[in-house]
């Protein structure tokens, strides 16, 4: 009974400050006023206070030039850790679509949606993203294509990262610079998570969102790091394989760092 109370008192906490939110983000879409990446971070931030989840920062994000940021990818909260750290905006799977608040957040914060499976949609996709990136947007990539249990990295799909490619036809400049992150939920109560525990943490696979949310209300405080590693230049003339590949091998040396608690 008590667990009930705690996950819908915290869904109407939700909803009081998201109404509002989305009405100043469709306003500053409709007329390009406010910055219309106020309105998602401060939402992000704010669902994280809900949640209990604490966020440390290690590196920055690069600021200069196109930008592709591709992360690790644990859980659906990872939207909201990332997201609250900067104005970002999301590559996501098609089905976020039609989730509920974090799908209409997602559609306000102008993330791309594709769709992994149809191999066909992949060149289009990747022209969306692509142009995106030439005017400026900060893309982020889950480049595993599904989540893991923030333990190991899974391999990197390649096929997204042709997108910074294709932006370079756009641009004036000769490289589009992708930049590792690794996502790592680090501790519970202020005591260090397990393999296992970490586990419990992650969103795997086909898991209901609710019965999820209210794993996470249970846990207690949770922390979590992100580190940002120095961002990789990739050229027309460079292999997507071979980038995706030293993407990968970043991001999983930025993990195994934070999940040790070591400097990277």
């Amino acid at each position: 009974m008590h667990r009930s109370i705690r996950l819908y008192g915290a869904l109407l906490l939700v909803a009081v400050y998201t109404l509002p939110l989305m009405g100043a983000q469709w306003l500053a879409l409709r007329i390009g006023w406010p910055n219309e990446r106020i309105a998602p971070r401060l939402w992000h931030r704010l669902t994280l206070r809900v949640l209990g989840i604490r966020v440390r920062q290690q590196g920055k994000l690069a600021r200069n030039g196109p930008l592709m940021i591709v992360a690790n990818h644990v859980s659906w909260t990872d939207i909201l850790v990332l997201g609250s750290l900067s104005g970002v905006h999301f590559i996501a799977k098609s089905e976020m679509r039609s989730w509920p608040v974090l799908g209409t957040f997602a559609r306000l914060q102008r993330s791309v949606f594709v769709e992994r499976e149809k191999r066909g949609a992949s060149p289009e996709q990747a022209r969306e993203i692509a142009a995106r990136l030439a005017e400026g947007d900060p893309m982020v990539l889950f480049a595993e294509g599904t989540t893991g249990d923030g333990n190991r990295v899974l391999p990197f799909k390649s096929t997204l990262f042709g997108a910074a490619q294709l932006a370079l036809s756009a641009l004036d400049d000769d490289h589009v610079r992708v930049q590792p992150v690794a996502i790592a939920y680090t501790r519970k109560r202020g005591l260090p998570l397990d393999r296992r525990e970490r586990g419990r943490i992650a969103w795997i696979g086909d898991m209901d969102l609710f019965p999820h949310l209210r794993e996470i209300l249970q846990s207690g405080a949770l922390d979590v790091e992100v580190r940002f590693g120095e961002p990789i230049a990739f050229a027309a003339e460079d292999s997507r394989k071979e980038i995706a590949q030293r993407t990968e091998e970043a991001v999983r040396h930025l993990l195994i760092t934070a999940l040790r608690g070591r400097e990277s």
